[in-house]
């Protein structure tokens, strides 16, 4: 006897003219955390044609539960499409504004809706490879600008460039500072 596919992070996708008028307060009383795109209404199939305007949603529950748990929520009660298990959960949250899939359209982070407590920021939090090669893009501007204080750095990624400000804050200002003041005595 097969047993039922299990998880803790079930996605599926909900059209907003499927959806009940009170999808989000469904999703509420549950009590569980779930995480919401933005309206991707501007995704294009292979061909170049618009896609249908759709949200993902992302559900989960703080331990494993049956595809029939998921598929009672999301298709039985936001008439939504069938749901897949989540194997990740900050790669879904980051893909809700495609953050790591330049050729598609971008979406604002700051669209992302979190509920029922689920942590955002903890969830788009850079790869180490996305970092590693922003660390890089980071050295050469600093190089090829000659930046010779941190303060002008740090205000550059704060005023234009708030992907490289987190990638600064979290964890990498001792080797911006450094390489800073290696260029300032250099």
């Amino acid at each position: 006897m097969a047993t039922e596919k299990k998880s803790r992070a079930w996605t599926a996708i909900l059209y907003p003219e499927s959806l009940p008028e009170n999808w989000r307060e469904i999703l509420d009383e549950t009590h569980l955390q779930w995480v919401e795109s933005p309206l991707h209404d501007r995704d294009l199939n292979a061909d170049g044609e618009q896609k249908k305007a759709h949200i993902h949603v992302l559900v989960m529950w703080d331990g494993p539960v049956t595809y029939s748990c998921a598929e009672k929520l999301f298709h039985g009660a936001l008439n939504g499409t069938v749901p897949q298990a989540c194997a990740s959960a900050r790669g879904l949250v980051r893909y809700m504004v495609h953050l790591d899939n330049p050729e598609k359209v971008q979406y604002d982070v700051k669209e992302i809706k979190a509920h029922g407590g689920a942590d955002i920021d903890e969830l788009l939090k850079p790869t180490r490879a996305y970092t590693q090669q922003t660390l890089k893009e980071m050295t050469w501007f600093i190089v090829e600008n000659k930046v010779t204080e941190y303060v002008d750095f740090a205000m550059y990624c704060m005023t234009e460039n708030e992907a490289w400000f987190d990638v600064l804050t979290l964890h990498n200002t001792l080797y911006i500072k450094e390489l800073i003041k290696s260029m300032r005595y250099k």
